[in-house]
C-alpha cells in the first residue's frame, strides 16, 4: 500500500513510519519541517504540510490508501495555536476525502471532551469528530503520556532530578497517569492500518502511577533520589516557567497542570493488555541515558 504519515521525521510518526517500511509499504510524509534530518535515508519522500494550499495537500494524497495522522500542537505559539490546529486538521481530513484516501488512523489523547475548558482536550475531541464524520474508514488511538528514547516529559523529569537538589510537585502529586511506550503506540497504529472496522481505543501502558510515584521511580532508577516538595499548583507552574526562560523552552503549561490534576491521563476503559512495555522496566534499561540532556519542545518544533 501507499501510506502517508504526518510528521514522519518527528517523534511518534517516525516510529510508525519505520514499522510500515519494515512491512514493505510505500511511505510518504507530510511535514512542516522538510529540512529536518531524514532518519530514513530517502526512503520516505517528504511533502509540505501547507494548510494554506488545500489543493497541494489533495495532490500529495492522491493514490494514498491510508493516512496516519499525528499532527497537533502542544501549546500556542504565535499563530500556531490549538484552535488553529483544529481547523488545520479539518483541512487535512477534508483533503484526504477529496483525494480518495480509504482509511485514516488518527492519534488523539485520552479523555477528549467537547465540554472541556482545556483547549488541548476539547481540540482533540473536535478532531475526532472530524475524523468520524469524514466518511472514511477510521481508527482513533488515544495515548496518554508517551515515553521512549526521545520523549520530553519523562526525560525532563529525569534531567531535573539529575541537576537540582529538590523537586517541586504541583499539589501533592496524588493524581494519576499511565504512561505508554512510543513503540507500543506505533505497533497499535500499524495494526490499525491493516484493519477495516471503525474503532476508538485508549492506548495506555500496563502501569498506573501517581505523579509522585513516577518522580520517585525515576529518581531511584537513575540514582538521584531527591526531596519532593508539594507546592501550590500555580507556584509549581511559576517555577517551571521561570526555568523555561533560561532553557529557552516551554517546560510546562497551565493546561498541562490542570489536565494532570484532573486525572485525564489515565484510561477509563477496563484494563487491557494492548500496550505491554512497563515504564519501570524501560527506565531500568535506559537509566544511564535518560535525562542526560534536556529535551526542548521549542528546539524540536520551532
Amino acid at each position: 500500500m501507499k501510506i502517508a504519515v504526518t510528521g514522519a521525521f518527528s517523534y511518534s510518526g517516525k516510529y510508525i513510519a519505520k514499522r510500515l517500511l519494515e512491512h514493505g509499504e510505500q511511505v510518504i510524509t507530510l511535514t512542516n519541517h522538510p529540512k529536518r534530518p531524514d532518519p530514513f535515508d530517502g526512503k520516505v519522500k517528504a511533502f509540505p504540510l501547507n494548510f494554506d494550499n488545500t489543493d497541494e495537500i489533495i495532490q500529495t494524497l492522491r493514490g494514498v490508501d491510508v493516512l496516519v495522522n499525528t499532527y497537533w500542537v502542544r501549546f500556542d505559539k504565535g499563530s500556531n495555536t490549538q484552535p488553529k490546529a483544529v481547523e488545520n486538521t479539518k483541512i487535512l481530513v477534508g483533503a484526504a476525502v477529496k483525494a480518495g484516501v480509504k482509511r485514516i488512523v488518527h492519534i488523539s489523547i485520552t479523555n477528549p471532551s467537547a465540554d472541556s475548558h482545556l483547549p488541548y482536550f476539547w481540540g482533540k475531541a473536535a478532531n475526532e469528530k472530524a475524523v468520524i464524520n469524514s466518511g472514511m474508514s477510521y481508527a482513533i488511538l488515544r495515548p496518554t503520556v508517551l515515553f521512549g528514547k526521545e520523549d520530553i516529559l519523562i526525560n525532563n523529569i529525569a534531567w531535573l532530578l539529575r541537576n537540582l537538589p529538590i523537586f517541586g510537585l504541583p499539589g501533592n502529586g496524588s493524581y494519576k497517569l499511565s504512561p505508554v511506550c512510543v513503540d507500543d503506540l506505533a505497533d497499535l497504529a500499524v495494526e490499525a492500518v491493516y484493519k477495516k472496522e471503525n474503532y476508538t481505543w485508549d492506548a495506555v501502558g500496563p502501569d498506573e502511577f501517581t505523579f509522585r510515584e513516577i518522580v520517585e521511580l525515576i529518581g531511584e532508577t537513575i540514582g538521584k533520589k531527591r526531596l519532593l516538595i508539594p507546592l501550590p499548583p500555580r507556584l509549581a507552574l511559576f517555577a517551571a516557567q521561570f526555568m523555561s526562560i533560561f532553557l529557552n523552552d516551554v517546560m510546562l503549561t497551565p493546561e498541562e497542570v490542570d489536565g494532570l490534576m484532573a486525572n485525564l491521563l489515565i484510561s477509563k476503559e477496563p484494563p487491557r493488555s494492548r500496550c505491554e512495555t512497563s515504564l519501570r522496566k524501560w527506565l531500568k534499561e535506559n537509566q544511564e541515558t535518560v535525562g542526560r540532556n534536556y529535551a526542548s519542545e521549542l528546539a524540536r518544533h520551532f
